[in-house]
């Protein structure tokens, strides 16, 4: 009989966590410092997480970490590991464990289940929605340049419209993931742009680009660098909707890298929110791998 009892001392199991958060980040592209840095920033969030034993008349077969978190006023529950050792997995002690996670959750007042996932799930979390994926990749050399595309600043003219535009397209995406209300994602939207651009063009060690075909322009672009030690963030590389289809996506991410590199940083990451395939095709397509994903349920969640 499947049974989770919860851990006294959680010592073994942070060293097992970090030690599987550490190989994903790298492999995923991110360097020491960077992966050093995220450890650092998960070790503070872990330390509040209630981990249970899953046993197995007496024997130790894995475990998992859950908490309840109040978010925007909702009691959300967070399933922050499901670990399953390699010799017991497939006999179903995965499912007994998210079941158990999302009951303890449930039971404490969570109306919503959530997980960030930095490893191969085995398809135990498909019947969640997935509200977002971190991508990232390693930039070791200028990228190609697209015929006919180019890339200078942005002008103080043209921000304000900028601005306007990108508030309403993070709206738009927070909703269309499922992670907000309307009315929620619009307070968090001017929240968010008010601390990332506080000194709009001039913010420090951030790049505001407009791509250009035959000085017409076609898209935006928004990176932050020095978002972790090495690691230049892409808020947005934008094409306008009339010039999609035409390749100039992969011109909007040579763009991002060449600003990337020209920062001094080597790897550029992204955020693309749930419901955005075509974005993460294209992410995909040009070497971008998933650095961890973000998926979420109701609770109590339907049966399959």
């Amino acid at each position: 009989m499947t049974e989770f009892n919860a851990l006294a001392d959680n010592g073994d199991w942070q060293n097992d966590f970090e030690r599987r958060l550490t190989a994903s980040l790298l492999a995923a592209g991110l360097g020491d410092a960077a992966t050093r840095r995220t450890v650092e920033e998960t070790r503070g969030r872990s330390g509040g997480w209630t981990v249970a034993a899953i046993t197995d008349a007496g024997t130790r077969v894995g475990y998992v970490a859950v908490s309840v978190e109040d978010e925007n006023g909702v009691p959300t529950g967070q399933i922050g590991d499901l670990r399953v050792e390699a010799d017991h997995a497939g006999q179903g002690y995965e499912e007994a464990a998210r079941d158990w996670a999302e009951a303890w959750c449930a039971e404490r007042g969570a109306v919503r289940a959530d997980i960030r996932i930095t490893e191969p799930a085995g398809g135990l979390f498909d019947g969640y929605g997935v509200r977002g994926q971190l991508r990232a990749r390693r930039v070791d050399s200028p990228p190609e340049p697209v015929d006919g595309v180019t890339a200078r600043p942005m002008t103080p003219d043209e921000y304000p419209e900028w601005l306007a535009a990108e508030k309403l397209a993070y709206v738009e995406d927070i909703v269309r993931s499922g992670a907000k209300s309307p009315e929620d994602a619009a307070r968090k939207s001017d929240d968010d742009f008010a601390k990332l651009l506080p000194e709009g063009l001039a913010t420090p060690a951030t790049t505001l680009l407009v791509l250009e075909v035959a000085g017409e322009p076609i898209g935006t672009g928004w990176l932050k660098h020095g978002h972790l030690p090495g690691v230049t963030y892409g808020y947005s590389l934008h094409i306008e909707e009339r010039y999609r289809g035409k390749g100039y996506g992969r011109a909007a991410m040579a763009a991002g890298e060449q600003a990337t590199l020209t920062a001094g940083d080597s790897v550029l990451m992204f955020t693309v929110w749930g419901g955005n395939e075509v974005a993460m095709n294209l992410y995909t397509s040009v070497g971008y791998r998933i650095v961890e994903e973000y998926r979420s349920t109701g609770l109590p969640r339907a049966s399959a």
